[in-house]
């Protein structure tokens, strides 16, 4: 199975940097992977807390399709129990329009309590109205019948969708997970896939075997695929020359990232420990990610593989500007060159040939020598015929 590669961005950006800018450097981000072949990008969206500033993944999404040609980009994801359902499936129709069915649907429960706050929504409430309103969206997505629903939040009377989707049949939908069951249980009530964030945390690890086991059952009950190739997983990755060079990467700019999770975002699935820069790296390379060389991040890949259980069908890497944009595309460019196509039938098959040409060459050169020897030989006797002539 070909691996995808992408990346899932929240965004993180330090509070007092500019923000315009910052989004600016995320669209070229974007282009940057475009151009190096990456699969896919899904989009966050937040309301809170000042890093993590895009407010709509539709909006962001179509201004990084009118600069990029061939990258897939999502919504990562649409936290669906703050909207008007009927609205989110007008607006990822109307995207899927736009962008030639490069589109993808990703939907949860909203990781920021600070954001929930703001409308009134309490934690217990966030998973129920979640699996509420996916069932409208997807109704409303898979059939021209009208539908109600009624609620003390929100009313529908007769609702149904004027555009249809551009994707035949739909395009490709996602679930949030970190460690509840809930996104894997929804998953496969529908037969989507599965974006499972902070995978490579302790944690993360724990449940992944564990999260495609319910998936699968509640797909069979529900007459649904657990499709392996829809699910995906995100990690931590910076990539360098060396891992000397890429821990002196990151100096720009993962303190800010580690104090967001320890004192400003309330998601425990995401407790990082470290208390200078040298302790934040050693924790992230103790399991959590890679902050070194490519050859590190085959090797967590190949071990994520292997804690699935039968694998996955892509890689994400969170964006997280620990390093500054030069050093973070040059990263990219790395993951690109030297850890996709391990993963990836082409390099695959470039690295086998390789491989047989060096093993079949002592061999073959000897007979290219006989054949030299041969055709000067026959020359030889050719010109001393022609001499006697």
């Amino acid at each position: 199975m070909r691996l995808r590669f992408g990346t899932f961005m929240a965004p993180f950006h330090p509070p007092e940097h500019n923000p315009t800018l910052a989004l600016e450097n995320d669209l070229e981000l974007l282009q940057h992977m475009d151009a190096l072949g990456f699969d896919e990008a899904w989009i966050g969206e937040h309301h809170s807390a000042g890093s993590e500033i895009i407010a709509s993944p539709e909006i962001f999404i179509m201004a990084a399709a009118e600069r990029t040609r061939n990258i897939k980009l999502g919504t990562g994801v649409v936290s669906l129990p703050y909207h008007n359902p009927l609205w989110v499936a007008e607006r990822m129709v109307l995207l899927d329009h736009l962008t030639r069915g490069r589109v993808m649907f990703g939907v949860g429960p909203g990781a920021l309590p600070t954001d929930a706050a703001m409308l009134g929504l309490e934690p217990p409430q966030m998973r129920p109205l979640l699996e509420e309103y996916l069932e409208i969206v997807m109704h409303l997505l898979t059939s021209e019948e009208p539908i109600s629903y009624e609620s003390d939040r929100l009313t529908l009377k007769d609702a149904r969708l004027h555009l249809r989707p551009y994707s035949d049949p739909l395009f490709d939908m996602a679930i949030a997970a970190v460690a509840s069951p809930s996104g894997a249980k929804l998953a496969g009530k529908y037969g989507h896939g599965v974006l499972s964030l902070g995978a490579t945390v302790a944690v993360g690890m724990d449940v992944l075997a564990h999260h495609w086991t319910i998936q699968e059952e509640v797909a069979e009950a529900n007459g649904t695929v657990a499709d392996r190739d829809k699910w995906r997983l995100v990690g931590l990755m910076h990539l360098a020359e060396t891992e000397e060079q890429a821990r002196e990467d990151v100096k720009y700019g993962i303190t800010q990232w580690f104090r967001y999770f320890q004192n400003v975002a309330a998601f425990p699935q995401m407790a990082v420990e470290g208390g200078d820069i040298d302790e934040m790296i050693d924790f992230v390379n103790g399991g959590l990610g890679v902050i070194g060389t490519p050859d590190q991040a085959v090797a967590q890949i190949e071990e994520l593989l292997e804690q699935s259980n039968g694998g996955f069908g892509a890689y994400l890497t969170l964006a997280h500007n620990w390093a500054n944009n030069e050093s973070t595309k040059k990263s990219y460019e790395l993951l690109a060159r030297h850890v996709m196509p391990r993963f990836q039938s082409g390099g695959n098959g470039l690295v086998g040939a390789a491989e047989r040409a060096q093993a079949a060459r002592p061999a073959l050169a000897d007979k290219q020598m006989v054949a030299v020897e041969e055709a000067t030989a026959r020359y030889e006797e050719e010109k001393g015929a022609i001499v006697l002539s």
